[in-house]
């Protein structure tokens, strides 16, 4: 089984982890089947956070009873000290647990630091140094924010999302990390499901011995998928290289990477999957995006404000607004049967 140490952490988990991001639209007793499982076959690393509504809570409900059989990551939003606090507090509870393996800053739009006034830092040092945080991460899908994180020396961990669509910077993060000895988690491994061939994300993340990818996982088959790859890892060859050179053919450039971070949108626009719509529709079964309900959530792009308060929440820097319009066209083109 390959495994990955998070750097100054310490951590060693295998290469298959478990994203716990999916497990809050499946109910608990489905959840706790599949978390239990992946641990039956040697996966020891959950990702969650205070915002997956009640992924902490399943989690939790897993693993009670062999908390140290497990590392666990989970993340926090908060934007001062008080809130940190109350969502540790939360976090524990939720995971029945006194500490927390990684303790990450969820995709802030600034690096915390010691003396920034927003006394973030101060409070996860102090909750480190009381034994209730082992180690310190950030999350974020910023490459300034980034890469601020790993050269301020602050973090032991980052979380960026990295697949076979990455950019050379993409890439140079993974470098950067591998030289400070800081951990490097992969989110985004399959890119929000726009990529269909989880061996061909795997292979391509095989090749970086420093990175650790977690897999979101909602349904059993999906879970067996990556646990086969545990004896029988793909490996990079010409069919693999294919596969992907013709992905990065298609989705390069300005896509929605369906993070969701520009949302909520005030007229109700489900933006982080109606700004990507042409792309599920083409890899992915289409029939559940194009159901009475599909449709009138796409419908609510007309009464798009263009207020700019997606755009400017994006951290890809993409016209959201433009990207509705675009998918919305084609939606329609689609329905009214024309060749897509």
């Amino acid at each position: 089984m390959a495994k990955v140490t998070l750097g100054k952490t310490g951590i060693t988990a295998e290469k298959n982890s478990f994203g716990a991001l999916p497990i809050q639209r499946i109910s608990k007793e489905e959840a706790v089947k599949l978390l239990r499982k992946a641990y039956g076959h040697g996966v020891t690393f959950y990702d969650t956070a205070r915002w997956y509504t009640d992924s902490e809570e399943k989690l939790g409900e897993a693993f009670d009873g062999m908390r140290e059989k497990v590392f666990i990551a989970t993340k926090t939003g908060a934007t001062n000290a008080e809130g940190f606090w109350k969502d540790l507090h939360t976090s524990l509870n939720n995971l029945r647990t006194d500490y927390v393996d990684i303790y990450q800053f969820h995709n802030p739009a600034f690096c915390p630091k010691p003396g920034d006034g927003s006394g973030l830092y101060e409070a996860m040092l102090e909750a480190k140094e009381k034994g209730m945080v082992r180690h310190i991460g950030i999350t974020n899908h910023r490459l300034n924010v980034a890469s601020e994180a790993i050269e301020s020396g602050l973090y032991e961990t980052l979380q960026f999302p990295f697949c076979y669509l990455a950019t050379e910077k993409d890439i140079e993060l993974v470098g950067k990390c591998k030289e400070a000895d800081m951990g490097f988690i992969a989110m985004k491994a399959l890119s929000g499901g726009l990529i269909t061939n989880s061996a061909a994300a795997y292979a391509f993340l095989a090749q970086y011995d420093n990175v650790l990818p977690i897999w979101g996982v909602q349904r059993e088959e999906e879970l067996d998928e990556f646990l086969s790859y545990i004896d029988n890892p793909p490996e990079m060859n010409q069919e693999l290289s294919e596969v992907i050179a013709k992905d990065r053919e298609e989705l390069l450039g300005d896509f929605c990477r369906g993070c969701g971070y520009c949302m909520p949108c005030p007229v109700g626009i489900e933006i982080n999957n109606c700004a990507r719509m042409s792309l599920l529709i083409r890899r992915s079964p289409s029939a559940a995006h194009l159901t009475p309900q599909a449709q009138e959530k796409m419908k609510k792009i007309e009464n798009c404000l263009h207020c700019g308060k997606c755009r400017s929440k994006c951290p890809y820097g993409l016209d959201t607004p433009a990207l509705l319009e675009k998918n919305y066209k084609d939606y329609c083109e689609i329905l009214a049967g024309k060749p897509y």
